[in-house]
């Protein structure tokens, strides 16, 4: 769409547009408007000599790509679910498959694959220098990602081999991307990709080594007041998502890793406080880490896209950094999870509505949804991530209707549109928590007169039990609970039977009596369970009038 068909479609929804804009922070607000009149700036040219690399290697070895960055034999390779292949060259503008996959392929992590010969790394990247004097590429948040992954492999052995004619063109080109990063910070999207952005500056400044080296390093007191406003008392990161909260931690120990490496270079107190900050973000990470070692999938996360939280811990360990023994990992009160634990069954709930306030782009209608676990086995899951393209799945993954809580008269918790935007916000309160095994929170949606939800969560060793009652009228209210596609569903007389076969022929089956406020039905809706990836799964759908209370059990049964 052109500026001014944005700008027509943003008049035709006013108020939407002012719900949203109100909450935006000064800077963020006029980054937003230079942005929509000037677009991004064009890439700088950094002065000086071609810098040197100021650090031989990491002090431990860095992880691998995370899963969704796959070889498939040969050349060919898979990135968010997207083949292509590389003996065909590299078709660096591609936008069939939308800007994420775009700024992913510049980002280059497929090039630390162990299949790749350093010549074949070569050929890659001199292709990419000689190729893309600008374009998508250059956007803030791809250079903050390439950034990262070269200085990887420049300072992993065997990565490149020793030549010299490629690093060179390499810290020429780094030199150029640290230089317009600085200049090109992302202040009018703030949040995770503000925070890349100071984390992959300080990273140029500490890895290279030429004219403007210590102004880039000299980044490091802007990115530790970044660190204390994004990461909450509690360990959380403010945009409440376990996946990017994963991939900011691993950024935090790369940059960490480079401080220990060289500690000349490393400005005062920034390793301190990387160390400090990772600690905490460990912490908050148990919480969202299910029995089966991989996240929740709350607030736009999806599998594979971070590395596993098993990965994160042992790097963080080899690091000299292990998660903060001030924390609970039952409860996140700022960031608004918590988790209720007893027998065989393990409930991990979002208590909070969009965050933070300026930039809510990944949060969902998930308020009093939760995803729980029976030994060890995911039951109850929430939407996961298809894609960021505006549409009907991106619609679908971020609505009420995909997630384990109410909806009241069809209409959503918060005003979501576009692809990353909030207009009106739900108010939500934890108002008890017991480390027994219970809580209560509660959710009033944003359009006028919404009812007050209110959900009392229990968990014991027999089961699990979920109080839902509404305070305020409405016309009609709908429950849904969307099943693990690895589990069956039988549906009889409000009850329903669910099943599952495990890899060791063990069979698990579990009872789920379910509100008699309801009309239940059974349907097959789609899960998103990594970008790119869509499954058929069941759903159970209860659909009531105004009611008060109703009570939903779920046990194990023989």
């Amino acid at each position: 769409m052109s500026r001014i068909g944005t700008v027509l479609s943003l008049i035709g929804r006013l108020p939407t547009v002012v719900r949203t804009l109100a909450h935006l922070q000064p800077a963020q607000m006029r980054a937003q408007i230079h942005h929509a009149l000037f677009g991004l700036a064009a890439p700088r040219r950094a002065s000086g000599l071609v810098p040197e690399l100021a650090v031989a290697r990491s002090q431990t070895p860095f992880l691998e790509p995370a899963g969704h960055v796959k070889s498939l034999g040969g050349k060919r390779i898979e990135l968010l679910g997207n083949a292509f292949d590389l003996a065909e060259g590299t078709e660096w503008e591609t936008k069939e498959q939308g800007p994420l996959f775009a700024y992913h392929l510049h980002q280059h992590e497929f090039l630390r694959l162990r299949d790749f010969t350093p010549a074949e790394r070569a050929k890659v990247l001199l292709d990419w220098i000689h190729s893309n004097p600008d374009g998508i590429g250059w956007d803030p948040h791809p250079i903050s990602l390439r950034l990262i992954c070269w200085g990887k492999m420049l300072i992993s052995p065997g990565a490149l081999g020793d030549d010299e004619h490629l690093r060179n063109e390499m810290l020429r080109s780094m030199s150029d991307q640290v230089e317009s990063l600085m200049h090109g910070l992302e202040f009018r999207l703030q949040a995770n990709h503000l925070l890349s952005n100071l984390i992959s500056v300080v990273f140029g400044g500490l890895l290279l080594d030429g004219s403007s080296s210590e102004t880039w390093r000299g980044r490091a007191d802007a990115l530790l007041r970044e660190l204390d406003a994004q990461i909450r008392p509690d360990g959380g990161h403010e945009e409440r998502s376990p996946m990017y909260h994963s991939l900011l931690l691993e950024n935090l120990l790369d940059l960490l890793n480079l401080c220990l490496a060289e500690p000349a270079r490393a400005p005062a107190g920034l390793a301190e406080g990387l160390r400090e900050a990772a600690s905490r973000m460990l912490s908050a990470l148990e919480l969202w880490t299910h029995v089966d070692g991989r996240i929740a999938l709350f607030a736009d996360s999806a599998f594979d896209i971070a590395a596993e939280p098993d990965l994160l811990r042992e790097y963080a360990s080899r690091l000299g950094v292990s998660p903060s023994p001030k924390f609970r990992s039952e409860i996140l009160p700022q960031t608004g999870y918590l988790r209720l634990r007893a027998g065989a069954f393990d409930l991990i709930a979002s208590v909070a509505g969009p965050a933070p306030a300026h930039q809510p782009g990944h949060a969902h209608c998930d308020a009093l949804a939760f995803e729980l676990s029976i030994e060890g086995n995911r039951l109850v899951t929430d939407a996961g991530l298809f894609e960021y393209q505006p549409g009907p799945r991106r619609d679908r993954a971020r609505s009420t209707a995909s997630h384990s809580t109410l909806q009241f008269d069809g209409e959503e918790q918060a005003e979501i549109w576009a692809a990353h935007r909030v207009g009106g916000r739900p108010l939500v309160e934890l108002t008890a928590w017991d480390e027994s095994g219970s809580a209560e929170a509660t959710c009033r949606g944003w359009s006028p007169h919404a009812p007050l939800h209110r959900r009392f969560f229990s968990v014991e060793n027999d089961g699990v039990s979920i109080v839902d009652r509404v305070e305020g009228p409405c016309r009609d209210v709908r429950f849904c609970l969307p099943i693990e596609p690895a589990w069956q569903v039988e549906l009889s007389d409000g009850r329903a039977r669910v099943t599952r076969e495990s890899e060791n022929a063990a069979s698990y089956a579990v009872e789920i009596e379910l509100a008699n406020v309801f009309e239940w039905t059974l349907e097959r809706q789609p899960y998103y369970p990594t970008f790119g990836c869509e499954v058929d799964r069941f759903v159970l759908v209860g659909v009531g009038a105004h009611f008060d209370e109703g009570i939903t059990r779920i046990r194990c049964v023989d």
